[in-house]
């Protein structure tokens, strides 16, 4: 199958470079191109990409603002946002995360790297860089004004090894390390962390990373080279699972 993109940047050399790239691989193709998020919003709901590379800073409506109008569509629930910006703040990280983006890596990501981003988005996992660290993450999200009753009211439908599942994918381990540390098989991982996006609600496993840390289920303070939500000790490669 081929992966469909839409590049967003206000900077057209950056989209000729990045389209150039993308279209290297042979499963991904780009649909399009916007120089700011009122064009990325109206071409996302024209072509219907599976993947939006999106930035961060353009004039008009940013990508921040894109981003959450775009994951609020239901029409539009099949795309995933993939946030590359050169401006990988603890805030930016957090923001991308609530409006619903799948993935935040910083353009100094290399070119195998960014093909392998864009797949691991468009098979709806979730992918953070080195630099979006747990610790930041659960600063930003674990606040009152971001914890809505429905997702503790939901979470009480957990099962208790789903809970267990949740709380592992927030460390950022993949289905594999998960199977491997619980003695069962990815098939059977994959199944129980469907089974918890579906109960609460989340559209992708970046909000059920962030759901976990809103309602407490992960909270560990990470130390000095902590691994982030997906990354293994050797920062894995954004195309793990």
């Amino acid at each position: 199958m081929t992966i469909r993109v839409l590049l967003v940047d206000d900077q057209a050399l950056l989209r000729q470079a990045f389209r150039t790239l993308l279209e290297t691989a042979d499963d991904l193709t780009v649909v399009g191109e916007a120089p700011d998020g009122t064009e990325a919003l109206a071409l996302t709901r024209e072509l219907r990409p599976d993947v939006v590379v999106m930035d961060i800073r353009m004039p008009g409506m940013d990508g921040l603002t894109a981003t959450s109008e775009i994951c609020a569509d239901p029409g539009l629930a099949a795309t995933r946002i993939l946030v590359l910006t050169t401006y990988e703040t603890d805030e930016h990280v957090a923001q991308a995360l609530r409006a619903g983006a799948s993935g935040f890596i910083g353009k100094g990501i290399g070119a195998k790297e960014l093909l392998d981003a864009v797949r691991t988005i468009a098979e709806g996992d979730t992918l953070l860089s080195p630099a979006a660290t747990r610790s930041l993450v659960a600063r930003f999200l674990a606040t009152p004004h971001d914890a809505p009753a429905q997702h503790s009211e939901l979470l009480a439908g957990l099962t208790p090894r789903e809970r267990e599942m949740v709380a592992l994918v927030a460390t950022g381990l993949s289905n594999q390390e998960i199977a491997e540390r619980m003695v069962v098989s990815p098939f059977t991982v994959r199944a129980h962390v469907q089974r918890a996006m579906t109960k609460l609600q989340a559209r992708d496993r970046a909000q059920l990373v962030v759901i976990a840390y809103q309602t407490g289920l992960a909270r560990a303070a990470p130390e000095a080279g902590t691994r982030q939500p997906g990354a293994t000790p050797q920062e894995r490669s954004p195309g793990s699972t």
